[in-house]
């Protein structure tokens, strides 16, 4: 248990961070199931049109500091790469 004011501020502040760090990690996690289900049916038009939005979402929880930069990048790669070959 906390001993300080401070301390126990910070307890509280932790717990709130962890909450939206859950929720942005998990809307991360859905945008990479989306984009990969649209791909694995072999919807293109659809998921060119999700792309924007998908590379936004990454991007942002990169610079959250939720996944590292390289992450987003390498995983917009290669999905961009999935989208133009099919």
């Amino acid at each position: 248990m906390p001993n300080t004011k401070s301390a126990i501020r910070r307890v509280r502040r932790v717990k709130k961070q962890t909450q939206v760090n859950k929720i942005r990690k998990s809307k991360y996690k859905n945008a990479v199931k989306q984009m990969e289900l649209l791909i694995k049916n072999k919807e293109k038009d659809k998921a060119k049109k999700y792309f924007s939005k998908f590379q936004s979402i990454l991007m942002q929880v990169a610079k959250l500091g939720i996944i590292n930069k390289n992450t987003a990048s390498r995983k917009i790669s290669r999905i961009s790469k999935k989208i133009s070959s099919k």
